[in-house]
């Protein structure tokens, strides 16, 4: 018994895959940063969120040791937010067309 629409569906699917491998690898390479202190403090991240490098002003550097960490973790904290809405807007972008009930992440669970 053959379901109608199912081959289309089955494309879809199969072009959300191909779409989604290949936001996952543009995500990877992109650089993100997240701030602290006015931009005191930045912290950059790629979309997989390794830390590529950290940026402190020198004006920090006569302050107290305990503001300069809480700086550098609220830096770090921002770039983490800023990585996940990167990756909730790019995939949720390639789901748009699809009428999942529940959405993707209903899926994935």
């Amino acid at each position: 018994m053959k379901i109608p629409g199912m081959g289309n569906m089955m494309k879809q699917m199969q072009q959300m895959q191909a779409d989604m491998k290949k936001a996952e690898a543009e995500l990877a390479v992109m650089n993100i940063t997240g701030e602290a202190g006015a931009g005191l403090v930045k912290v950059i991240l790629s979309g997989q969120y390794d830390c590529k490098k950290v940026e402190i002003d020198s004006s920090l550097l006569e302050e107290d040791k305990e503001m300069l960490e809480d700086l550098i973790s609220a830096g770090i904290n921002d770039a983490i937010r800023k990585v996940e809405t990167a990756k909730q807007d790019k995939m949720g972008n390639l789901t748009a067309g699809l009428n999942i009930p529940g959405g993707l992440d209903s899926l994935l669970k």
